[in-house]
């Protein structure tokens, strides 16, 4: 089955050259064969993701938030206090006040990015109007940490698939280059506008739900963008390197990069010696072992930690998500 669609695509890119009255080799057109195959595995990748986190995003707001009168933050928490003021459908204004961000989106990031952001929103516009679900509590607690936290998964499900249900990061993105201040610190300013409102419109009980709302979306987005793993990128000078990369490679399974260097110190500068320095790349749940396994090859090594949000490809043990 797969031959015969290989076959077919072939074929197609072999009469899109002729038709420019190009000619091709057999090497070339399965090169670009294994593009189009990576770029439709990654569009597929992506749209599971971002329908996942529809699917969770809605279940938030519509089993927990809407129907008990909690707000969130971001654009979100605007489209509800909105709502509440106005009266006007939801589901349309969470639309039209995220496409100011998505157009700033658009200027930023990328046109693919834009285009994601808008199927994604549009379709979650479309569920909170269309599909019913169940309104699982009224308990104020509950509601504040599983709304929060559903909805806080949608949305870090569609930043792995390359969007945003909530415009409120391309905003921060933005101010973070005109005004210099951290993405975080402008979210938080932003929210705390919102959840000010919140507390005039609503009441203060339910200003403060929110930000215990805000709080777990934000952990959970935190969690479902990077995993349950952090990664530590260790740089390790030592006399004894070649045993240190044997032990990374063939004991740990780690992938090791190495570089020429030379090592020295003292205020007057020692002779200074042609070392090798290993860099490796872990999770921090492996950093306790692999101090333990330098220690026994060279207890005087010099190791530098730096924090790592994300890796692709190498040799980095991955932990699921399930985990």
């Amino acid at each position: 089955m797969f031959r015969f669609f290989e076959n077919v695509l072939i074929n197609r890119l072999r009469k899109q050259h002729e038709r420019k009255q190009e000619r091709i080799s057999q090497k070339l057109l399965l090169a670009e064969l294994e593009i189009f195959q990576i770029n439709v595995l990654h569009f597929l990748r992506d749209g599971i993701w971002i329908l996942i986190g529809i699917a969770s995003a809605g279940f938030g707001l519509k089993g927990f938030l809407l129907p008990n009168g909690f707000i969130d933050g971001g654009v979100m928490g605007i489209s509800l206090l909105t709502k509440e003021v106005t009266g006007f459908s939801l589901p349309i204004l969470i639309f039209f006040i995220n496409l100011p961000f998505l157009f700033l989106g658009l200027l930023q990031i990328g046109k693919q990015f834009a285009l994601k952001s808008v199927s994604a929103i549009l379709i979650l516009a479309l569920i909170l109007q269309f599909v019913p679900y169940p309104v699982i509590t009224s308990d104020k607690l509950l509601i504040a940490v599983f709304g929060g936290f559903f909805l806080g998964g949608g949305i870090g499900f569609a930043v792995r698939g390359g969007a945003v249900i909530d415009g409120t990061e391309v905003l921060a993105i933005y101010l973070n280059k005109k005004i210099g201040l951290s993405i975080g610190d402008i979210i938080l300013v932003f929210n705390i506008v919102i959840f000010s409102f919140g507390a005039y419109i609503l009441s203060a009980e339910i200003a403060l739900y929110a930000i215990l709302t805000y709080i777990v979306a934000s952990k959970t987005v935190d969690f479902i963008v990077d995993g349950v793993d952090e990664y530590t990128g260790l740089t390790i000078i030592s006399p004894k390197s070649e045993d240190i990369r044997i032990m990374l490679t063939e004991k740990m399974g780690k992938g090791v990069t190495i570089y020429s260097g030379k090592r020295g110190y003292g205020s007057k500068g020692c002779t200074l010696e042609q070392t090798d320095i290993v860099y490796t790349v872990i999770t921090r749940l492996e950093i306790a072992e692999l101090e333990r396994e330098i220690d026994k090859i060279d207890s005087g090594a010099f190791i530098i930690y730096s924090s790592i949000n994300a890796t692709k490809g190498g040799r980095v043990k991955r932990r699921s998500l399930s985990h």
